[in-house]
């Protein structure tokens, strides 16, 4: 049984998890207008993980007797300059949510509730991967700098690491 108290600070997460989906989303919809295909299709894709993400506190908070509760949307920025610019909201973005969710875990310690410790370490772990990509493509954008080239070369990698990582996922 979850406390009150972890509870509410599931649902919260619950909401960021939702507030990155849409993020992505809206960032997914300005690369494919602009004519990044395979930035829009890699966002597409970290905005279904997100939910993905959403969805297992969701089920999670039910099945330990508490009441997920269905986040409102808040609406996220729709206009970027560059891909970089893009990238390094990312990066941005994938910090915080890192420290939203070691501040669950710590409530989770201080609580006493194992169960929920235990099942937030997924997130803790993903977190750690979530991190490390952002930052190595920001790294490779960095590296391309204003060539024209490079970018359209980071634009067709990124849309074969999104048609990779849905085969391997099982997913059209």
């Amino acid at each position: 049984m979850l406390s009150k108290k972890i509870e509410k600070l599931l649902n919260q997460q619950v909401k960021f998890e939702f507030d990155s989906s849409q993020y992505y989303l809206a960032m997914a919809s300005w690369a494919e207008i602009k004519g990044f295909n395979g930035v829009s299709k890699f966002l597409y894709r970290q905005s279904d993980e997100e939910r993905m993400h959403m969805l297992k506190l969701f089920r999670f908070i039910n099945e330990r007797g508490g009441h997920a509760i269905v986040p409102e949307a808040d609406a996220p920025e729709r206009n970027f300059s560059t891909v970089n610019a893009v990238f390094e909201l990312v990066l941005k973005h994938e910090i915080e949510v890192s420290t939203e969710i070691n501040k669950l875990v710590d409530a989770c310690l201080k609580e006493k509730d194992y169960t929920t410790h235990n099942f937030m370490q997924w997130y803790v772990a993903e977190q750690i991967e979530e991190e490390n990509l952002a930052r190595t493509l920001l790294d490779k954008l960095k590296l391309i700098g204003n060539d024209k080239g490079g970018l359209y070369l980071f634009d067709r990698d990124l849309a074969s690491l999104a048609a990779s990582a849905q085969s391997e996922a099982g997913t059209p």
